[in-house]
């Protein structure tokens, strides 16, 4: 017989979302036994009315228990406790890896190297828009020296003239001044905020985020422990009202924010919004992690945080790996002297150097002139295809969050009465590798909105699906 009284009491006002409060609720009345092995759970249908939450949470929910072993699923006749097993060996980790789960399913797909899909949702250029032949020069040039570099470490804190060139070239562009101890050449920005994440966060430690944001860095997050706690993001930036009783309620250390062409929604914080963001952060002791990545597409110098504060309370990462090359992996840090200082450590610690001979390949490339040129076809070639496939996307029924400035990606929303995994579930079976929003929320929370990929939206076929969707949901209302 089924069990049919209200199994957990759920909060709808919690910071806590609904889908987590029910798995962690009925997970612990599992581990406590009681609930046995074999107990039949409500139906998914019976707990949303028991509970008054929608079915859409109850699927996720029964969905994240089996995956977790707490619940088993039989075709037609429901959801039962799992018989649990007991492992005589317990290794006991503070990776929690399951954790991850939730984001790990986009990251796997778009690295999937299979011919003929179509990648609207994937997060970097095509590979015909980027310049190998810049790198083949450079690599050849490089081959003729000979040295050291070819066979040693390197320098801990990255190559030299490489870290000489952001100092005086990069950084200085943005106006932060920073010495060259300042700065840390890391393997890619993904590395970056793996070293501020480390640094900064114990588990069970409250962490601010956006929301939407970066899905893969909230992975990471949550397999160091980390509680996130979502900052709503406006198209002016963070939700500074919203940021101050977070603040305020939770006593976050950190906040992790992508603050120019931001991922997902292309947006771009503006100079009002980052002064208030740095007053709260002075006011209640609040570090800043300022993701910077696809900075460099932006058409004219919009504002850093690292700017306003001349890295204070900023680490300030960046990268070559999405306007360059992802397989060049060259990244870097900037922050406060003694804020590198325990950064280069924990760089030591856990994975010595970077790669010398690439932070040679990428310096050559900068001093060349190489760089800035490619930038700036890029930027052009995205300019000319802005407009076009946000006018596709309207044509076909979507809702645009705001006109980017810049950069590669466009925000946009379905009609009323779609999910946007469920559309991106549909798209997989005919080759189309959508974006969902609920991926870009901290807790995957069900989403309406897609994130696009300008310059991989030439392909007609996503058009089409997108347009029979929304026809589909307008003829049946």
């Amino acid at each position: 017989m089924p069990i049919t009284s209200q199994l957990i009491t759920l909060n709808p006002l919690d910071s806590v979302p609904l889908v987590e409060q029910i798995v962690v609720g009925i997970g612990q009345l599992v581990d406590k036994r009681v609930l046995r092995t074999g107990a039949r759970l409500p139906s998914i249908r019976d707990f949303a009315t028991q509970h008054g939450v929608s079915r859409f949470t109850v699927v996720n929910a029964y969905d994240r228990l089996v995956a977790q072993g707490y619940l088993s699923s039989r075709r037609g006749s429901g959801f039962y406790i799992a018989a649990r097993k007991q492992s005589e060996v317990t290794i006991s980790s503070s990776c929690q890896l399951d954790q991850a789960d939730d984001v790990l399913w986009l990251i796997r797909n778009n690295f999937r190297d299979v011919s003929g899909v179509a990648r609207p949702g994937s997060g970097w250029l095509p590979k015909e828009w980027l310049d190998a032949s810049a790198i083949q020069k450079a690599m050849n040039e490089l081959s003729r020296k000979s040295g050291e570099f070819l066979t040693g470490y390197g320098d801990v804190s990255g190559n030299l003239p490489l870290r000489q060139y952001l100092q005086q070239k990069h950084l200085a562009d943005i106006g932060v001044s920073a010495d060259i101890n300042q700065i840390i050449v890391t393997n890619g920005a993904t590395h970056g905020l793996d070293l501020a994440a480390r640094l900064m966060i114990r588990p069970g430690d409250a962490v601010l985020v956006d929301d939407p944001g970066y899905y893969a860095l909230f992975g990471h997050l949550k397999t160091l422990g980390a509680k996130l706690l979502g900052v709503p993001r406006n198209p002016d930036g963070p939700d500074i009202e919203r940021l101050e009783q977070l603040i305020q309620e939770y006593s976050p250390k950190v906040f992790f924010t992508n603050t120019v062409l931001h991922n997902p929604t292309g947006t771009s914080t503006s100079l009002a919004v980052a002064h208030q963001l740095l007053q709260l952060a002075e006011k209640h002791d609040l570090y800043i992690v300022e993701d910077d990545v696809y900075g460099d597409f932006h058409p004219a110098n919009a504002p850093r945080l690292a700017t306003l504060d001349q890295l204070k309370r900023v680490i300030y990462v960046s990268s070559f790996s999405k306007t360059i090359s992802a397989s060049l992996r060259v990244g870097f840090l900037a922050c406060s002297a003694e804020l590198a200082m325990r950064l280069l450590d924990l760089k030591l610690l856990s994975g010595l150097t970077s790669s010398e001979i690439t932070q040679r390949i990428m310096y050559q490339i900068l001093m060349e002139g190489r760089y800035r040129k490619h930038i700036e076809r890029v930027r052009t070639r995205l300019q000319e295809s802005r407009g076009l496939i946000m006018q596709k996307l309207e044509q076909c029924g979507l809702e645009l969050y705001a006109e980017p400035a810049g950069g590669m990606f466009a925000w946009a929303r379905l009609p009323d009465g779609l999910n946007a995994s469920e559309i991106a579930t549909l798209a997989a079976r005919e080759n189309i590798m959508l974006a969902p929003g609920n991926l870009f929320r901290p807790y995957q929370e069900p989403s309406s909105w897609l994130r696009f990929n300008i310059a991989q939206c030439d392909d007609e076929i996503i058009f089409d699906f997108i347009d029979r969707q929304c026809r589909n949901i307008n003829q049946g209302k």
